[in-house]
C-alpha cells in the first residue's frame, strides 16, 4: 500500500513538473542594440525625465547594459550621471558588471 502511495506522488509530482513547463511562456530573446534606447537619448543629455517609452525600451534592453558599459564607445552614455537618474526614474537598478 506504501509503494502504491508513493508511486501516485512521483506521477503527480512528474505531471505537475511537465504541466509548468509546456504552460510558462518562454523569455523572449532581446536583440542588443543600443539604437533601441534612442526614445531615451533627451533624458540623458538633459535634465528632463525619461518618456515612458524610455522606461519600457530601458527594461527591455536590460539584459544589454553591462555589453553597452563595457563598450569604450558606449560606456560614457550608460553610465553617466544622467543615465543614472534616468535609472532611477524609471525604477530600473543600475546592474553591478
Amino acid at each position: 500500500m506504501v509503494m502504491i502511495i508513493k508511486t501516485t506522488w512521483v506521477s503527480v509530482f512528474a505531471l505537475a513538473a511537465v504541466l509548468l513547463v509546456i504552460l510558462t511562456p518562454a523569455a523572449e530573446a532581446v536583440t542588443c542594440s543600443p539604437l533601441q534606447l534612442s526614445p531615451c537619448a533627451a533624458a540623458i543629455s538633459s535634465s528632463s525625465p525619461p518618456s515612458a517609452l524610455c522606461c519600457a525600451k530601458l527594461k527591455e534592453q536590460k539584459p544589454c547594459l553591462c555589453g553597452y558599459m563595457r563598450n569604450p564607445n558606449l560606456r560614457r552614455f550608460v553610465s553617466s550621471p544622467n543615465a543614472r537618474k534616468v535609472s532611477n526614474s524609471c525604477k530600473l537598478p543600475i546592474p553591478r558588471c
